[in-house]
């Protein structure tokens, strides 16, 4: 089992291929720009019919000839780079292991980089894992415009930003002490937003934690909502007037400079223990009695956050052509979420102490108001869902498809380092290899990114792609994970698979074929990768979970879709959004947008996306539905008054079994979310899912 970590085995084949690509790029980018220009993206469109003699169109107009001149006197050099480089692929690996190298604090705490998650002994009770996928639409600049989004290489970048962004947010708890509730709840921080300064979401986390986006925003919000008094009274303990903040340098919100030793705020013995103070909002001699009322007794509400470790300066371990690149902060300039994408805390300013396991030590003088939630559990539903607008905090592995362009997986992947320690990248084959009968321009397209250690990896190309599709080395990716080692010291491990399926509409037999691969592969490699080695002998691994990710190109309402609605594939692995063939749950939504709409101001943004999704006349307009007979399938969704059917094209899928696990062990989802942190960089919505695997066993 021994993953490639170098594109090529020896120093001089690798030689061979950058001197082969310095040939054929100028030849590969001109020709990609001159498509380019060819053709307009909705936005382009906007601004020129705005402004016929705009800077946009002149360039245009003298950029493209310049382009073909020059593409022509490339053509020989490109020409002899081929015939270098063509043949250097039949011994191309088939991906790329990336991982960070630990600094000597992190390896003393056996621990993996900023985002890795230490391997440590299994609890009894089990773990949860969260998993995502993403179609990230990341093609050659000409082929991107084709789905109304250009500017690949930026995208890429704000990606990978927004990505590590989201999961690397604090995680928040709510424990809610009523009699009527018992639940405990996870809070996104859209609904806890009240009460906390906003910043951008390339911006980063209190100052009290070493910064990995650049510096905190300091631009404040006025206080709003105060819980103790109405709007315009004097003399709020917790809601100082503004000339009382500035004469008073004591963080504590109910008295100045800190004089009285009581002071359940600035207490730090057992009286700060909520129930043994005195509120100061509610008096003496009802500490008993706890009131929902109180913003400041916290003996109702508790609320715990937990975050990923600080940013350490560690560095990408060198693996043959992977490039560090742009490990600088946050670009400020690019495309980011809108401001209020990703409230943050910030310790200093609101009076927040942050405690060394990452709990709220005090509330802040600004008070957390409790709001409903945007997770929801419909009927006789388990788990919960929701559309969120952030990745899920604390994510595990990550799942990308269509990462097609190499200029973007070398800026991508450097984003997802920095909270991912192992990547498995540039995945695929170009050129003629093995079953891919035709040439190859473009690889699989497919990511894989995990906090837990990559044990083994393997990729297999679809033989049977047609049309344009199989100008690409789709496929599917294979990996074991090491999630754990058990008392008995097994190791607890994953099996992950990462996969894209044929795309072109009506081509069913292509994908159910690709399907009936899909479980042949995944069962061989199971099998291949539980071997041990020759003349050891090893205890037998644990299998936690085995996790199918990834866009397969079907619905499960498309009448069309029939036969791969159908397939076995969902008789060994259990779907969370489906009901049966032909049948949704009534919460799943389509995760394929509609591309004419991407640049509107509606759905420009994580949380107007949000928004509209959540709505059924947005979703209307902004999904890619199945088509109607009275309707072409190419054109827009915009406008359209014909019935639908469902929530829209559900077509990246999150898929779980429960087959081949240990016996007493069990899988169920905590959650299920659809993202839209990616809004404006691709035309698709994200998925997410919790999974907690549960052993039978009693913690000790």
């Amino acid at each position: 089992m021994v993953l490639h970590t170098t594109p090529y085995s020896s120093a001089c084949l690798h030689f061979l291929d950058g001197l082969s690509w310095s040939l054929v790029f100028p030849c590969y980018w001109l020709l990609d720009r001159l498509l380019a220009s060819c053709v307009a993206t909705s936005l382009e469109k906007r601004q020129r019919s705005q402004d016929p003699c705009s800077f946009l169109t002149l360039c245009v107009l003298i950029s493209a000839p310049l382009y073909l001149l020059l593409l022509l006197t490339s053509l020989p050099f490109a020409l002899l780079g081929f015939i270098i480089w063509a043949p250097l692929q039949t011994v191309r690996q088939p991906y790329l292991y990336t991982y960070l190298r630990p600094d000597k604090h992190q390896a003393e705490q056996g621990q993996a980089g900023l985002g890795g998650v230490g391997i440590g002994e299994w609890r009894p009770q089990g773990r949860s894992f969260c998993f995502s996928s993403a179609n990230v639409c990341l093609l050659p600049e000409s082929l991107a415009r084709f789905n109304n989004l250009s500017d690949t290489h930026r995208r890429a970048r704000e990606v990978g930003k927004r990505i590590r962004n989201g999961a690397s947010r604090p995680q928040i708890k709510i424990y809610i002490d009523s009699p009527t509730n018992t639940s405990i709840s996870a809070a996104s921080f859209s609904s806890l937003a009240t009460g906390f300064r906003h910043t951008s979401s390339l911006e980063q986390r209190s100052d009290q934690t070493h910064t990995i986006n650049g510096p905190a925003d300091t631009e404040t919000e006025p206080f709003t909502e105060c819980p103790i008094h109405p709007s315009g009274a004097a003399d709020c303990p917790v809601h100082p007037a503004a000339g009382d903040q500035a004469n008073n340098n004591s963080e504590c919100p109910i008295h100045p400079s800190g004089e009285s030793p009581d002071c359940p705020m600035h207490s730090t013995g057992p009286q700060s223990v909520p129930g043994h103070h005195d509120c100061p909002i509610h008096g003496e001699g009802i500490q008993a009695k706890f009131s929902t009322d109180c913003p400041l007794h916290t003996s109702g509400v508790q609320i715990s956050i937990s975050a990923p470790e600080p940013d350490p300066q560690v560095e990408e371990a060198e693996t043959g052509n992977h490039q560090p690149g742009d490990q600088a902060g946050g670009d400020t300039s690019s495309m980011t979420a809108s401001r209020e994408s990703l409230a943050r805390y910030h310790g200093v300013d609101s009076g927040v102490g942050m405690t060394s396991n990452n709990t709220l030590s005090h509330v802040p003088r600004t008070s957390v108001l409790k709001r409903p939630g945007r997770k929801r559990r419909h009927g006789d539903e388990t788990f919960d869902h929701d559309i969120s607008a952030f990745f899920p905090a604390n994510l595990d592995f990550l799942a990308l498809q269509e990462v097609f362009d190499h200029g973007s997986t070398t800026r991508l992947r450097p984003q997802l380092h920095r909270y991912f320690p192992y990547v498995l990248s540039d995945v695929g084959r170009y050129g003629w290899k093995d079953c891919c009968s035709r040439f190859k321009f473009l690889n699989s397209g497919l990511m894989l990114a995990s906090r837990y250690p990559i044990l083994d990896a393997r990729y297999e190309c679809y033989p049977n792609g047609r049309g344009e599709d199989a100008l690409a080395a789709k496929g599917a990716l294979f990996a074991k994970v090491h999630v754990g080692t058990s008392h008995q010291e097994q190791r607890v491990v994953g099996y992950l698979t990462c996969t894209h399926l044929h795309a072109i509409e009506g081509d069913a037999s292509v994908r159910c074929e690709q399907l009936d691969l899909l479980l042949r592969w995944g069962a061989e490699f199971r099998q291949s990768s539980s071997q041990p080695p020759d003349g050891e002998k090893v205890l037998e691994d644990l299998v936690a979970f085995d996790v199918i990710l990834g866009d397969l190109n079907f619905d499960n309402c498309s009448s069309e879709d029939k036969l791969e609605q159908q397939h076995t594939l969902f008789t060994q692995y259990k779907d969370p959004c489906r009901l049966g063939p032909g049948e949704d749950k009534p919460w799943a939504l389509g995760t394929l947008l509609d591309p004419s709409g991407l640049y509107d101001d509606e759905v420009s943004s994580p949380e107007s996306l949000q928004k509209v999704m959540e709505n059924e006349d947005g979703r209307k307009e902004y999904l890619v539905f199945p088509p109607s007979k009275s309707q072409c399938p190419a054109s827009s969704q915009k406008g359209r008054k014909i019935p639908l059917k469902g929530n829209g094209r559900r077509i990246d899928y999150m898929l779980y079994s429960d087959e081949g696990l240990q016996q007493d062990w069990k899988l169920e989802i905590e959650e299920f979310s659809f993202v839209t942190q990616l809004a404006g960089l691709t035309d698709h919505l994200s998925v997410a899912m919790r999974l907690a695997v549960s052993t039978g066993e009693e913690e000790p």
